[in-house]
Order: structure tokens, then C-alpha cells, then sequence
């Protein structure tokens, strides 16, 4: 992929939406609708923001054949309309629907959430996404390589359709304080003796791993230098089925380089979902990738917590 990554969450997406609020208003429009499925969050945001109804159309890429496909009516004739798609994109998907809605006679105005270099169609709402490939918190699982070789057996023809979304989760864990306990920091002033109690240490009887059907890596703050004795700890607890990712032996141990380290291993790796034993490094690591499902692991209590983080601007708050 030659292009810089363009991520966009929902918070980003809805709070996009709400600063077209006046706009939107100021149109009068009669209802929003999205083109199942990538319009359809953006419809209710539509819809929720400017208060009408909401509905959707259905669209057959290879027939290019548009549907109405909700149980209210379409609206009548001359009303005005807000047709929503996730991207504008070099396909017919865009023209199509809205050539589709104005056969009905309806008058169409249109939001994507972002337009790029090749769209076919430019929308009268869209984030400027020239120069950038864009992607939407319902595309998290394109990342995996399960998607893309599902999503190339559909373009060629050998495949009719793709596999339901939480079918292509894929997933990367911590090492230490996931499959085994952390060794105190202070141990570490004995490095060879901290290092040889590590080795000895047995795994978690509870381990996250154990509800999961697809962990792919272990990505691990320990520095390379330690593969050979990760590598053998691994093997001897049976886990040495997993793709092991350490720490570059140059790069430092600070939380935000290590933070900025998994998220871009993560993101190689090709997962959905990591698994962090260290509550500031899932924040850091969230940050990083926002569309990344990033799960804070508490091995004390055998409980997970899903992180998202949205950046803070002190200085608004009063002395």
C-alpha cells in the first residue's frame, strides 16, 4: 500500500457530523439514507443529528442493481434527500444510488465520509481524503490476511461473497503478565538472577488465550537479544505455535516507544485485537492505533477491559 493510512473512528466520524449540524438543518431535508452496509452508521448519525427518519438502499456491485430496502415507504416524489455511503469510491456504488432515488423523484443530495484521488463521484458533505487511503472503524478486519485473500477471490470471480465481519478477528498478545506473571522491576538490579527466575516461572492457570480462537503473535516489550530464552520458555509451555515480535535491540524502553512499537507490530502482524498487560501501555498503544481493539488484561483478577482513549485539552478547565 503506497499511501499514508487515514483512520477514522466513530467518535471522529460523529463529531464530524455534528459540525454540519447547521448545515444540514438549513437544507430541509426529509430523511436520511444510507447504502447498506458502510452508509448506514452515518445515516443514523445523519438522523440522530438533524432529527428525521432514517432508511436504507441495498446495492449488487456486479449487477449494479439498486434496492429500496426499508419497511417504511420511499418518501414522495420532490422530497429532499441525504444519501450516505462511507467513501465515494472509483465504483458505480455512489452514482448508481443516487441515480436510483432520482428515477423516484426524489431530489438527492450526498455525505460520504471521505473522497480520495478516484472517486468517481464528488459528494456535496466529505472529509478531503486526496492522497490518503481511508479507513472506517467497520474495516478494522481488512487488516487481517484472511479479509484480503477472501476480499481477492471476490474481485477475480472465484468467490461470491466475504465471511461475517467477527469471523476474520485476529489477535496478538503481550508476553509478560498475559502467559506468565511480570517480574518486579526491582529484580532487575540482579539481571542474571532476575532473568533466571523468569525462565522458571510456570504460565497463568486463567489466560485470556484460552477464550480465543485466533491468537496469531506474541508481541513483547523484551529486547531480541532475549529471543533465544523466550523463544525456549515458549516452546516449553506449548506455545511455540505463535509468531514471536521483540523489541528492536537498538530502539529504547521508554512506555512511548515501546507503546509506538507493538502498535506498528500489531498493525504488521495483521490483527484485529491486542491483548496488553500494562494499563498505560493499552492506552498508549490505542492511541496509536485507534482502530485497533486494544484489551487491558488484569491476570490478578482474570478480567479484561476494552481501552479507547480521545485526546484532552487541559486548558479550558477553570483554576
Amino acid at each position: 500500500m503506497d499511501k499514508p493510512l487515514l483512520t477514522l473512528t466513530y467518535d471522529q466520524l460523529d463529531q464530524w457530523i455534528e459540525s454540519l449540524q447547521p448545515a444540514l438543518l438549513a437544507e430541509s431535508f426529509t430523511a436520511s439514507i444510507g447504502i447498506l452496509r458502510g452508509g448506514a452508521p452515518l445515516a443514523l448519525m445523519v438522523s440522530h443529528a438533524i432529527g428525521v427518519p432514517v432508511a436504507f438502499v441495498g446495492y449488487e456491485r456486479q449487477a449494479r442493481k439498486v434496492s429500496w430496502q426499508s419497511a417504511t415507504p420511499m418518501p414522495p416524489p420532490g422530497s429532499k434527500v441525504l444519501l450516505c455511503e462511507d467513501i465515494a469510491g472509483r465504483g458505480f456504488t455512489l452514482a448508481d444510488s443516487k441515480a436510483f432515488l432520482e428515477r423516484h423523484g426524489l431530489v438527492v443530495r450526498t455525505l460520504t465520509g471521505a473522497f480520495d484521488d478516484i472517486s468517481r463521484l464528488r459528494p456535496d458533505y466529505a472529509n478531503d481524503a486526496r492522497g490518503y487511503f481511508t479507513i472506517f472503524p467497520w474495516e478494522r478486519q481488512a487488516y487481517t490476511a484472511g479479509y484480503r485473500a477472501d476480499w481477492e477471490r471476490m474481485a477475480s470471480g472465484a468467490a461470491d461473497r466475504m465471511a461475517e465481519d467477527h469471523e476474520y478477528a485476529a489477535y496478538a498478545i503481550d508476553l509478560d503478565g498475559i502467559l506468565l506473571p511480570d517480574v518486579p522491576l526491582s529484580r532487575y538490579d540482579d539481571l542474571a538472577s532476575a532473568l533466571r527466575e523468569r525462565d522458571a516461572l510456570l504460565p497463568f492457570e486463567v489466560l485470556p488465550t484460552r477464550r480465543l480462537k485466533n491468537v496469531r503473535a506474541v508481541i513483547t516489550g523484551r529486547p531480541d537479544i532475549d529471543r533465544d530464552r523466550t523463544e525456549a520458555w515458549l516452546r516449553r509451555h506449548g506455545f511455540d505455535h505463535l509468531d514471536l515480535v521483540m523489541r528492536p535491540r537498538d530502539q529504547d524502553d521508554s512506555p512511548a516507544s515501546t507503546a509506538a512499537y507493538k502498535a506498528a507490530a500489531a498493525r504488521r502482524c495483521g490483527v484485529t485485537h491486542f491483548i496488553e498487560s500494562d494499563p498505560v501501555q493499552a492506552l498508549l498503544i490505542a492511541k496509536e492505533e485507534p482502530l485497533l481493539r486494544v484489551v487491558w488484561w488484569d491476570a490478578a483478577n482474570r478480567s479484561g477491559m476494552l481501552i479507547n482513549t480521545v485526546g484532552w485539552n487541559a486548558t479550558a478547565v477553570p483554576a
